[in-house]
Parts: structure tokens; C-alpha cells; sequence
């Protein structure tokens, strides 16, 4: 089980800003996003602009294996407009 915590966008599209999800320990990171894309379908609409991290490291979607351990935070940053 992961903690993903949506900001921004994400949390408005998911209706929620964090949640425990079960997940299999060895994932990749585009398998994550689409685990979370399965339970909130209309996070789909930012996936070319989200910022996905992993234990406060930046990740691409992609195929990078993740090794996830329980209670590993997930966080899913869509960009932030600045003026």
C-alpha cells in the first residue's frame, strides 16, 4: 500500500487529496499512473503535464521500475501556473 496525495488540479479531478492505494511492490512507473488513472479515470485528462514523484524524488512515466515499500508516498503534481 502507497499514500498518494494529489495537489492542485489532480485533487480537484480526484475529488480528494489523499488516499492509501494497493499496488503491486514492483511497478513501473507508468503501471503506477495508470493504477491511479483506474480509480480517479479523469486524472487522464492532465497525464502530458503531471509531475509524478516518488519518496520526494521526480519521476517520468515511464518504464523505470519502482520498488515501492508500504506507506511510500506517491504525489501527484500537475502544473502550477505562476503570473
Amino acid at each position: 500500500q502507497v499514500s498518494v496525495l494529489y495537489f492542485a488540479k489532480s485533487a480537484e479531478l480526484a475529488g480528494l487529496r489523499c488516499e492509501t492505494l494497493s499496488v503491486p511492490r514492483e511497478i513501473t512507473s507508468l503501471q503506477l499512473w495508470e493504477e491511479i488513472v483506474k480509480v480517479h479515470p479523469r486524472l487522464a485528462l492532465i497525464r502530458d503535464q503531471v509531475v509524478f514523484a516518488v519518496r520526494q524524488e521526480y519521476v517520468l512515466l515511464g518504464d523505470q521500475l519502482l520498488v515501492l515499500q508500504p506507506g511510500d508516498e506517491v504525489a501527484i503534481i500537475p502544473p502550477i501556473s505562476g503570473g
